[in-house]
């Protein structure tokens, strides 16, 4: 009867036994949501990292500054004819003379401008043969020289020259390479005395160089007609011909072609010795008869 009532007592705790431990675990399940807020706090500390990486690309400007260098912008005759065409003999002559070097030089290392007269081909052509080849080294510079201004002139420009023109040939105050511009309209003339041309189309303009074209090479008094003015002395062995009659040397250099007065002097010369002659003869046949009567009149 004990066993019987014990048996299922125990059953019983057991059951209330299990059914206390299951209602004390949900007890536990509130201590969960206290963490969920902890996540949401991390959330603004991204947003705050970005502004500060994209401040750190802002200086790339500084880069395309340093991109196009003084120095390229420096123009090259010699590159901006031959890219031209035509001027194949010009750009030679720059080159052995080193006048482009120089350019160059003075238009990279300062503010100074020019102005070329650039012939072309054709205008070389156009030369006696040999007329370039014959010259010194020193004239060929002075030729190229001649085709150059020390100054910027634009075409609206060259009716406010004042002639003549000073050019890096030399010095007009002193009468050297003298080169005369006019302009009548549009037109623009060029004088070197020698020559006489028009101006070109425009090759090349900036604020430091223009380069025109010129269909004849400008020739300088001063190497293909040196000192015109000095040439009369040459004749002057004709003006004294006359007065060579009293000199042996001069009376050979002047047998081919006699002067009037020597002609003259000539035949007066003869006309004496004649009227000598004649006088001793007729001397010389008195005293025969004189010489003779006297043998007679013994």
């Amino acid at each position: 009867m004990i066993k019987q009532t014990v048996f299922p007592l125990s059953i019983l705790l057991v059951f209330f036994f299990h059914c206390i431990t299951t209602l004390g675990q949900p007890a536990a399940a509130p201590a969960q949501p206290a963490n969920a807020p902890v996540q949401p706090a991390k959330a603004p500390v991204q947003p705050a990292t970005p502004p500060v990486v994209q401040p750190a690309k802002a200086p790339a400007p500084v880069q395309s500054a340093k991109v196009p260098p003084i120095q390229k912008g420096v123009p090259d005759v010699t590159k901006i004819l031959g890219k031209a065409g035509g001027f194949s003999v010009f750009i030679r002559l720059l080159k052995s003379t080193g006048v482009s070097d120089q350019l160059y030089g003075q238009l990279n290392n300062s503010n100074n401008g020019f102005t070329i007269f650039a012939p072309t081909d054709a205008a070389f052509s156009s030369l006696k043969p040999g007329t370039i080849n014959s010259l010194s080294d020193l004239q060929k510079t002075q030729l190229v020289q001649f085709h150059i201004l020390n100054t910027v002139v634009t075409l609206s420009n060259f009716q406010t020259l004042s002639n003549p023109v000073p050019t890096e040939a030399g010095d007009t105050t002193a009468g050297e390479f003298p080169l005369t511009v006019t302009t009548a309209g549009n037109q623009v003339n060029i004088s070197t005395i020698l020559v006489n041309t028009t101006l070109g189309g425009t090759v090349y303009s900036d604020n430091q160089l223009d380069i025109y074209q010129v269909d004849q090479v400008l020739l300088p008094v001063d190497i293909f007609s040196p000192k015109p003015k000095h040439k009369a002395p040459a004749s002057a062995p004709t003006l004294s011909k006359p007065k060579s009659t009293d000199n042996d040397d001069d009376a050979d250099a002047d047998t081919d072609t006699p002067s009037v007065a020597a002609k003259v002097d000539a035949s007066g010369a003869v006309t004496a010795s004649l009227n000598r002659h004649g006088i001793l003869v007729s001397l010389g046949v008195a005293v025969i008869a004189s010489l003779s009567r006297r043998d007679l009149m013994a």
